[in-house]
Formats: structure tokens, sequence, C-alpha cells
């Protein structure tokens, strides 16, 4: 149910934009979601389709590419990709530590917009 704000917020901003650049239609929104961010593409579609009905992006394309997980080793400061879901337990890939900060994979942003 989360998505469901998010999805409100990037509408308004497509929605803002356009109406900047005097658009009268919204024909594709792409979006860059980390593989983390807890946002379920299904649900972001569904509410998306939702949240256009009766604006200028109603009937758009949502396109969503999933952002890979990177992490930065504490000690070593090697970053490299992780797959956060799938492990109980991740360690560095050079030194084995398993201490790390999360570097990508956790924001959401508008990478671009088609408009006409």
């Amino acid at each position: 149910m989360h998505e469901l704000p998010v999805i409100s917020s990037i509408v308004d901003v497509c929605l803002e934009h356009a109406k900047m650049s005097a658009a009268t239609k919204i024909v594709t929104v792409n979006l860059k979601v980390g593989e983390i961010s807890d946002l379920e593409p299904e649900w972001m579609q569904q509410y998306f389709n939702f949240v256009t009905r009766d604006t200028i992006a109603e009937g758009c394309t949502l396109q969503i590419e999933l952002e890979p997980t990177v992490l930065q080793c504490d000690p070593c400061g090697h970053k490299y990709r992780a797959n956060i879901r799938e492990k109980n337990t991740i360690t560095c890939s050079e030194c084995q530590s398993p201490k790390y900060k999360i570097e990508s994979g956790m924001k959401y942003h508008i990478d671009s917009m088609e408009v006409v």
C-alpha cells in the first residue's frame, strides 16, 4: 500500500513538468527503482493507472527499470553488487568483511518522460 503515495507524488511531478512544457499528453514515464526499495512494480503499475485516470497521463506507458544494489565495504572500500534479499550474510568479494554501506538500490526517481 505504500506504493500509492509514492506513485501519487511521481504523477504530480510528471504533470507539473508536462504543464511547464505545454504538453497535451504524457506518452511514457521511465522510472528507476532500487531493487531493495520495497516498491513492487506490479503495485506501482496498478496505482499509476488509477492515479493517472482523467489526466493527460492516462493510458501512458510506465516503464520501470530496477537498479541493482551496490554495497561499499567499510574496511577496504571495495564496491560490489549484492542481492540482499537472497542471502542472510553478505561479505565483501575482496576482503570477506560483513561490514558495508549501501551505495545504491534503495531509492527511486523519474529518469525521463516523453510528452507531446
